[in-house]
């Protein structure tokens, strides 16, 4: 008996030690607030469509004077097939203003083809040699939603959680 009430003596003791805080115990950390950034998965410049419900991510090819426009969703993480069979952008460079039209790409291996597509393309001489301009997107519409006169700068883009 007198074991037993040496071993409950014991366990209470180390049950006690545990709970207490050391003297030195330092406080919770704060929690960290993270903004909400999303990552154009080409690493291109992701241009804002309503209050994030769609993007156009552009990628530019400076070697081909090729530049690309991808459709995507809120987060930028999914493709967004539209019907388009065209987008269009005015650039002012260099003091005047230039137009791109971009022509939708299919995809066999997706399945994607003229008026079902996420990828749209472009090419122009000075998209070669110029790395930076303002621009607007005409018009695009995304499932029954139609955006209009779309500014952005690339290759910053329009869209601040859009952080690269």
């Amino acid at each position: 008996m007198k074991s037993v009430t040496v071993l409950c003596i014991a366990l209470a003791a180390g049950f006690l030690a545990g709970c207490s805080k050391p003297e030195n115990a330092a406080s919770p950390a704060r929690e960290t607030v993270h903004k909400h950034e999303h990552h154009p998965p080409h690493g291109g410049a992701p241009v804002e469509l309503g209050k994030e419900e769609y993007h156009v991510e552009l990628v530019r090819d400076a070697a081909s004077g090729k530049l690309q426009a991808f459709v995507l969703d809120g987060e930028l993480e999914n493709f967004v097939r539209i019907a388009a069979p065209a987008l269009e952008i005015t650039a002012k460079v260099s003091g005047h203003e230039e137009e791109l039209v971009f022509l939708p790409i299919p995809n066999s291996a997706t399945g994607e083809k003229v008026g079902d597509t996420s990828l749209f393309e472009a090419q122009a001489e000075w998209v070669r040699i110029t790395p930076a301009f303002d621009a607007v997107l005409k018009e695009i519409t995304v499932r029954t939603k139609t955006y209009t006169n779309v500014t952005f700068n690339f290759p910053k883009g329009s869209d601040e959680g859009g952080k690269r």
